[in-house]
């Protein structure tokens, strides 16, 4: 899911910073790529929401109230975004099911994939594929 390295940069200079690695690479590559409206917006609602998905990941998971706050913030900006009509509401399920917890998101992530799939490309439908998995993995 992040973007890692290649091994040829393994041997870094001492006071050199680690790299950050960066959820949803290619997500935030086609939002970066794609004109301005429709395509874009729709990506980068997607990653918006699939961020939120990422943090009920036990080794990522936020505090209830943390979620439920962002799950909010994240409502109000949607609500801004012109998104299409079919896209808007299963983001929004998305968003409010990182509440819920692991199931209900995994559940929400897949409608959101069926839904914004012919917008997005083979590598940022992959990245939210390998989410819906980790998500259902018990």
């Amino acid at each position: 899911m992040c973007a890692h390295v290649p091994d040829v940069l393994a041997s870094l200079p001492p006071f050199a910073v680690a790299p950050t690695p960066f959820r949803f690479g290619a997500l935030a590559a086609l939002s970066g790529r794609a004109a301005i409206g429709g395509q874009r917006e729709v990506a980068l609602a997607t990653y918006m929401a699939a961020r939120l998905a990422h943090d009920v990941l036990p080794d990522q998971e936020l505090d209830p109230t943390v979620r439920a706050e962002r799950a909010l913030a994240a409502k109000s900006w949607l609500s801004t975004v012109t998104l299409p009509p079919n896209v808007r509401p299963v983001l929004v399920r998305l968003v409010e099911a990182t509440g819920a917890g692991r199931d209900a998101t995994a559940a929400a992530l897949k409608a959101v994939i069926a839904a914004v799939s012919p917008q997005l490309d083979k590598a940022a439908r992959s990245e939210l594929d390998q989410l819906a998995e980790v998500l259902e993995r018990r």
